[in-house]
């Protein structure tokens, strides 16, 4: 590996720590309060965070409350941590598990103690959808659980896999707040959603939802065989009336803000694209094709969320995949990729992403390992593994969906 290689590594992977960095929801938080927290007059201040960020953001709000409170987080397992004054409970994500459900029930509980008195903060990232599973009447946590697979494996964007847990659910769309009613919700939100859709970001608890179940079953159309009879059957039914659903929110973090940071750290970046949206399949030709029509030292940011469609049995994410496409690339010259999760986790692996570069695929082939194959087999962290090209950060308690950082001499 040439040394302007190893250089261009090393700056992607600065930038994309400043990312995460600029990501980071206890600071963010921190700034939309100009005072103390503190219980109204004859109520009570509960504070109730969720998603991947639930903990750094539970931290600061008990750091700026005066007075008593009553806390619970939900999050995931690797960003669960004991934090004096609240209580936490880790759970499944990105597929819905048993400690999700008693997240779901416990937060429903208490929200099922308030009154017109009471103040509810709550404190929403990215996950919040998977980490709060209370399914709808007749509805199982496996069959959700199976529902889900079913939209990962069909290439669903964020907001069509959310207009249709909301209607699965009785926590998103708004859940929260009819749970809550009569009591003040006020919502402090980190979105991972391109466009940052408040009705997207954890499926909405404190938004009115995307759609309706009719929208739901148009979107399913094509996989409407291979979901549960439950889900069938209850999205057969016709929509209820509305109810009041929507909280006052307050958007804190978003994909935008960390790109603007990563160009403040690297001057001559170019923001390309903040709405990187579509199948990695489609998205990894657009890329090589900017890569093979520059001319002379550049680097481009990206920022968004695309999608990977399931056709094999290997390990990977959307990231990863992208990673790996762009290594199997004919671009001569010197150049560098980085596609990576702001949490620090890309699909159901150990990896945020993939670092690769001009001679990724090369030292995949030298290790032994088919590039091509590994692709089609939806494989694409043992291809990296084998190059030295995952990207592993844990977690990093924040959520901002994912960046891209190509460079070139």
């Amino acid at each position: 590996m040439s040394s302007q290689i190893k250089d261009m590594r090393a700056e992607a992977l600065r930038l994309f720590q400043v990312a995460i960095e600029a990501a980071d929801p206890a600071k963010a938080l921190a700034a939309h309060f100009s005072e103390p927290l503190s219980a109204p007059a004859g109520g009570r201040l509960i504070l109730i965070a969720v998603g991947k960020a639930a903990s750094p953001m539970m931290e600061q709000a008990l750091a700026m409350t005066n007075g008593p409170s009553e806390a619970l987080v939900v999050t995931n397992y690797e960003n669960a941590r004991d934090i004096s004054g609240a209580t936490v409970i880790a759970a499944g994500h990105p597929v819905p598990d048993e400690n999700g459900l008693k997240g779901a029930k416990a937060v429903t509980a208490l929200l099922n103690t308030t009154s017109e008195k009471d103040h509810v903060i709550a404190m929403i990232s990215g996950g919040g959808s998977a980490l709060l599973p209370l399914p709808a009447e007749g509805i199982s946590l496996a069959d959700k659980a199976a529902t889900n697979e079913v939209l990962l494996g069909a290439g669903f964007d964020i907001i069509q896999m959310n207009l249709v847990r909301q209607q699965l659910s009785q926590m998103k769309g708004g859940g929260m707040v009819r749970f809550a009613a009569p009591a003040k919700v006020e919502a402090y939100i980190l979105s991972d959603v391109v466009g940052d859709d408040l009705r997207a970001i954890a499926s909405g608890p404190t938004v009115a939802p995307i759609g309706t179940k009719a929208d739901a079953r148009e979107l399913l159309k094509d996989v409407w065989k291979h979901l549960p009879a439950s889900v069938q059957s209850h999205l057969s039914k016709d929509d209820e009336p509305a109810a009041a659903t929507v909280g006052e929110n307050h958007l804190i973090c978003s994909n935008r803000k960390s790109l603007e940071a990563m160009q403040a750290a690297h001057p001559s970046a170019v923001i390309l694209n903040d709405r990187l949206e579509g199948n990695v399949a489609e998205i990894g030709p657009h890329l090589k094709k900017i890569l093979k029509e520059t001319e002379g030292p550049a680097t481009f940011l990206f920022g968004g969320e695309t999608t990977v469609t399931l056709n094999g049995t290997g390990k990977g994410g959307r990231n990863q995949d992208l990673a790996l496409r762009m290594a199997m690339s004919d671009v001569e010259g010197d150049w560098v990729f980085l596609s990576g999760g702001t949490d620090g986790r890309d699909g159901p692996t150990d990896a945020a992403g993939g670092l690769v570069d001009s001679n990724s695929q090369s030292r995949m082939i030298k290790a032994g390992v088919d590039p091509e194959a590994l692709l089609n087999n939806n494989d694409a962290y043992e291809a990296l593994k084998a190059s030295e090209d995952l990207v592993i950060t844990g977690g990093t308690g924040t959520n901002v969906a994912d960046v891209q950082i190509l460079m070139k001499l």
